[in-house]
């Protein structure tokens, strides 16, 4: 299981990865600095965005669980185990 972290800002979202402890702080000194731009990274490679946080701007944060799209369910080893003979 991966944990991802969704940053919603005026109705927009943007899916990042753990940890996002810094990313916090970065937008949380923008907006207490009265506004200013923070890069918020990309889930997977590349530049990210550029984004103008300001006070009384919506932003949310939700973190949740997501499961390896690489896992398939495990079969039984013997069938004779499922079965009432």
């Amino acid at each position: 299981m991966a944990i991802v972290n969704r940053l919603t800002v005026d109705g927009r979202d943007y899916f990042l990865p753990d940890p996002v402890t810094e990313l916090k702080g970065k937008i949380l000194e923008a907006i207490k600095a009265g506004g200013g731009y923070v890069n918020v990274p990309p889930l997977r490679g590349g530049p990210g965005v550029d984004i103008l946080f300001s006070p009384g701007m919506p932003v949310t944060w939700s973190q949740f669980e997501v499961g390896d799209s690489g896992a398939q369910a495990e079969e039984p080893a013997d069938d004779s185990s499922d079965y009432d003979l």
